[in-house]
Order: C-alpha cells, then structure tokens, then sequence
C-alpha cells in the first residue's frame, strides 16, 4: 500500500489532465483508496497500469443505503513492482446506476462485473457479456442490496422434520 506521500503523488497524477476527475483519496491503515467519476475509470485504471499497478486482483460491488450514490463499485489492483496495493472506487446514485466497462482492456473482470450486475444491479456500459451469473435468469431483484427483503423459502433441517412429515416428496 502506497503512503500517504505516494497516495497524494498518484492523485495529483490522474488528475492533472482534467481536476474533475479524482473526487477523494483515502488513506487508513493498510488500506489506500481512489475513488473517482465514474466515467473516468477506465482512463484511471489506464493510468493505474502505466504506473505499476498491472494487475485487476478484484472488481466487487458495495451498497452504502441508504447514503446518495448508494452503489459503490471497488477496483483492486496490485503492483509486483512496487509490492503495493491501491482500491479505485467509483460511486454511482440509484436511478441509474451504470459504470463503463473495463472488460476490454482487463479481460479479468469480466465475471467479477456480472457478478456485481447481479448481486447490486449496477449496469456496466460496454460489457461484452452482461447477464446474471449467479442467481437464474428470470430472478426479479438484486439480494445483495441492502434493501432486498430478508426470507424466502423456509430451509428444512433433519431435526425439524418431524413438524414437517415427508417434505421431500
């Protein structure tokens, strides 16, 4: 993780064409953060690259409701170069929520982008492939949001059968 000298130097370096684009850098123990607009990550994940970071390790999605731009979208990259590790976030509101797509140019986050599709419902722009991975294809809803209802079907346990004879059948 980079300290807070190199997080401010990488800062200044991605915003230095446009100011616009860099909206906060966080530095906490053992963690170092980014985040950025959303339509600029791919040009920041460029960049990122350029400066060491080649490698996409993690591409997950966070939901922070009920907070405005509720859907949070986490890039985690590593650099064997400089043994560092450094998180792009971009956030993004509910209305709408759709971040371009680094799929072309970090073909790892390819599954990573539909999983946070399917779990939060976040639209990546651009993605080749942009359908659900986990839950089936007719699913109504996103479960990992804060706000999906808890319950579902009721989980029957060996020991409850008894109270529920023959189940299975």
């Amino acid at each position: 993780m980079p300290d807070v000298e190199a997080l401010e130097r990488l800062g200044r370096l991605i915003s230095a064409d446009d100011p616009g684009v860099l909206v906060a850098t966080t530095h906490r123990p053992r963690r170092a953060e980014i985040e950025v607009r959303p339509d600029a990550v791919v040009d920041v994940l460029e960049r990122m690259r350029s400066e060491g970071y080649a490698m996409l390790m993690s591409v997950h999605g966070v939901d922070y409701h009920p907070e405005p731009r509720r859907f949070g979208v986490v890039y985690e990259l590593l650099s064997l170069r400089n043994r560092d590790r450094i998180s792009v976030k971009v956030r993004v509101d509910d209305a709408d929520p759709r971040v371009p797509s680094v799929t072309p140019a970090w073909p790892t986050a390819d599954f990573q982008e539909r999983e946070v599709y399917d779990m939060f419902g976040v639209v990546f722009d651009g993605h080749p492939d942009l359908r659900r991975i986990l839950m089936p294809e007719d699913y109504i809803g996103h479960p990992q949001r804060r706000d999906f209802p808890i319950g579902g079907e009721p989980v029957i346990f060996t020991e409850s059968e008894p109270d529920h004879p023959g189940w299975w059948k």
